[in-house]
């Protein structure tokens, strides 16, 4: 019979997110991101049986943006915002056999956009709204299921929230096993 991962487990899964469409500015770039994130489970007092919630401890995956003739333009570094205290992300059993979940990661971050030799250093901004990750599992861990955005993630300035900067488009993230 399948389980749900033990309460207090920690679990670690690399992330590989290859031609991830962004909008820097006016500008269009395809970059892959590589990298890992970590939760610890916790009781999901909503569903306590079929579920539980995934509290996010460790998150960053960085990726090189394009320059000229072949050389970097400089990183990106996605990480974690803050210690997930309101834990959002659910790992739901919706078939026992043969069995099947979803996956619901719920994340904010901060991006920093570092393109040494632009003058202005580096820059900084965070999530408008949460980015919300979709995947549907045949296994917890998975090994290399693929996720899905659920909508488009805007990224803002952060002395002035109002201004979007940034936006990921598609965030097609295999998880685990890689």
């Amino acid at each position: 019979m399948p389980a749900l991962p033990p309460i207090g487990a920690e679990i670690p899964c690399s992330r590989l997110a290859i031609n991830t469409p962004l909008r820097i500015k006016d500008a269009s770039v395809s970059v892959d991101f590589r990298g890992g994130i970590k939760h610890r489970i916790d009781v999901n007092p909503d569903d306590p049986t079929n579920s539980v919630r995934m509290r996010t401890i460790g998150h960053r995956v960085t990726a090189e943006l394009p320059g000229e003739d072949g050389k970097s333009g400089g990183t990106i570094t996605i990480e974690q915002n803050d210690i997930d205290v309101d834990a959002h992300t659910t790992l739901r059993l919706t078939q026992q056999f043969p069995p099947k979940y979803e996956f619901r990661e719920v994340t904010t971050f901060t991006m920093t956009i570092d393109q040494p030799g632009n003058g202005d250093g580096p820059l900084i901004l965070t999530t408008k709204e949460p980015m919300v990750l979709i995947g549907k599992l045949t296994q917890f861990p998975p090994r290399g299921d693929l996720y899905q955005l659920e909508k488009s993630v805007e990224l803002v300035d952060l002395e002035d929230p109002t201004k979007v900067l940034a936006v990921i488009e598609k965030f097609p993230v295999k998880v685990g096993g890689l």
